[in-house]
Parts: structure tokens; sequence; C-alpha cells
């Protein structure tokens, strides 16, 4: 009996690293101006920021419906098999109702354990990658979802946000505070914060965002029994050498880096960059 591993495109594993885990990618939609594209499959990440850079209006993301789920779960509870699916935030999408919705309604769906992850983009993939790590250890189905239940409340997520232009865009600042911001180098810092994604400070320069990381860091310690992993959108250049700093201040063992999807890129555009990590507390 074989133990299926399942998320969503919020989590920003690459098509790549999905079937290197051996994990069943479920795609999501983004929509812009010109028609709706999906996650992965017909929009990658350079495409969706450069797509980005153009549009007038801010794209979104749609959720996958339930025929979707179940078309996508049937397969895998074949011959009594079990899956694990780790989704994005309850909180920021009603994706995860859907996967309810379709656990209904497939048969064998006692075998499938559905985990909310509280999460997105890296702070999701970092437990997707924890999901394999027990999967390959042989733990069953219930003995993943269970610890993951107990890793999601642990996950600390933060991120700097490059540029303002998508914030005011989206209304969620005024021009006048962006103009402002731009001249004076400041990065908001947002977190996710129960399950949601929170604007939790600002920052101003490189040295500010890496003072900020470790005293993030110091309130929330590392728990360096399970990786870390590190995350930008079109800024690798600089997520790099911060990456490294991070690394060596805090004597970080095991570390990984994914580029952030439209999720968070929608709202954070290019020049976003930032840590999901497993705390102690």
């Amino acid at each position: 009996m074989a133990v299926h591993i399942i998320t969503d495109s919020t989590s920003d594993l690459t098509v790549q690293e999905a079937q290197a885990l051996n994990v069943r990618l479920i795609h999501m939609r983004v929509i812009f101006e010109d028609g709706v594209y999906t996650d992965g499959v017909d929009i990658d990440k350079d495409q969706f920021y450069a797509k980005q850079a153009q549009a007038k209006v801010l794209p979104k993301t749609t959720q996958v419906n339930p025929q979707e789920y179940c078309d996508a779960f049937q397969p895998l509870l074949e011959n009594g098999d079990e899956a694990v699916a780790i989704l994005m935030s309850s909180k920021l999408s009603g994706t995860f109702q859907s996967a309810v919705i379709a656990q209904s309604m497939v048969e064998g769906g006692e075998r499938l354990h559905l985990v909310d992850s509280l999460n997105v983009t890296i702070g999701e993939g970092l437990l997707v990658r924890e999901a394999v790590r027990l999967r390959d250890a042989g733990k069953s189905a219930a003995e993943i979802a269970a610890a993951l239940e107990e890793l999601r409340g642990r996950v600390r997520f933060i991120a700097f946000i490059g540029t303002l232009k998508y914030l005011k865009m989206g209304g969620r600042i005024s021009a006048s505070t962006a103009a402002l911001g731009t001249v004076l180098n400041i990065s908001p810092v947002v977190a996710i914060v129960d399950g949601e994604v929170k604007s939790v400070g600002r920052v101003r320069g490189a040295q500010k965002i890496l003072s900020y990381t470790l005293d993030f860091a110091a309130h929330y310690p590392v728990d360096s029994r399970h990786c870390v992993m590190f995350g930008h959108s079109q800024c690798l250049e600089t997520m790099e050498p911060y990456r490294d700093k991070v690394v060596k201040a805090l004597g970080i063992r095991d570390h990984a880096w994914d580029e952030l999807g439209a999720v968070i890129g929608v709202h954070a555009g290019p020049g976003c960059y930032g840590l999901a990590y497993i705390g102690l507390k």
C-alpha cells in the first residue's frame, strides 16, 4: 500500500521538484485581462511576472473546484492506497473547502487525509517537504497528517517587499505612500499570522532587513531538525547574499529555495524575498 503526497501549485514547487519528490501537483489558475492561465502549465513564474509588469489591472488567482480535486484524488486511492493532501491556507482561499467536498465524493475518501497548511508559498512547500520525508521514512498517511498538523502552528514565514507598485495598484496603500516609500527605500514586511498574510512592519535598506530577520529568529528560534526555505520573486541576486548571511548567523545546516509564485507575487511583485522555517515554539 503506497502513500501519495498531494499539494497545490501555491506551494511554489516547480513541476520538476514535484516530480523529483514524487508529489502530485494540482494546478491553480491565474486570471489576467487577456484570459485565464493554468499556473505551472501554460504560464511559468517568469511569464507571470512579465505579464504582471504590463498589466493595468492586478491579476487574480482562482480556487480549484471540487470536481478537479475528485479527478486528482480518485486515481491515487485505487488498490487501497492512501493519500495526504497539503493545501493552501483555508483563510486565504476556498480551495481547502473544495477539497473537503471532493473527499466526500470519491471512493476511498476515508484513506485521504487533508491538511490545511495555514500557509502558502514556501511555508506550504516546507510542510510538503516534511510530508515527503515522513513518507520516505515509512510513516502512514494518518501519521503524516498528524505530524503536519502539529508542525503547521510552528511554521514562521516573513518576506520583504521590494516594490510598492502592486500594493498601490491593489489599493492597499495610497499613491503618496508608495511614492514616499520608494524614495526612502522602505520595504514592507509581511508574515503569515494565523493562516493569513499580514503586514507586520517596514524596514529601510538591506542591512535593516537582515537585522529584522535575525531579531525575528531570536524571538521565534529555528528548529534545526528541519529544512529552512528561502524564497524570492525575480531577485535571486538579492536573495542569495541575504540567504548566505542568515545561514551563517543562525548556523543553519539544511536549507533550500524556491521562487515565490502568483499568490504572493500578485501583491508583492518582483523584488520580494524572505524565508520560512519551523520554529521551536
